[in-house]
């Protein structure tokens, strides 16, 4: 069992910056592929960044250029920094821990996450 706690959401005007904080326990973190999906009203939750276990990041066309995935192993802790938020950022954001396999060819499908986080609301006014 692995348990997700996410921290950092809020309100921010459209061009502001946010960075998300996702604290993992009960499995050691540093062999924990992790990703970030965010899920609008009315919409399907979808992929946004995912980090391996090695430090391979990957990321939706809709956030490459703003959004960066990070980790820290030592404090069990993975990030979403983001900039230039734009209204249809807009969402709930989850972390997820992936079930490892084939990561690197199925990091981005919602499936292959075992474990989700309670999620934080991300507002972004016009």
């Amino acid at each position: 069992q692995v348990q997700l706690v996410e921290s950092g959401g809020g309100l921010v005007q459209a061009g502001g910056s946010l960075r998300l904080s996702c604290v993992a326990s009960g499995r050691t973190f540093s062999s924990l592929n992790m990703g970030w999906f965010r899920q609008a009203p009315g919409k399907e939750r979808e992929f946004v960044a995912a980090i391996g276990r090695t430090g391979s990041q990957y990321s939706a066309d809709s956030a490459k250029g703003r959004f960066t995935i990070s980790r820290d192993n030592g404090k069990n802790t993975v990030y979403l920094q983001m900039n230039l938020l734009k209204p249809e950022d807009t969402a709930v954001y989850y972390c997820a821990v992936h079930n490892s396999r084939v990561f690197t060819t199925r990091y981005d499908r919602r499936s292959n996450y075992d474990y989700w986080g309670q999620g934080t609301q991300v507002t972004v006014s016009s």
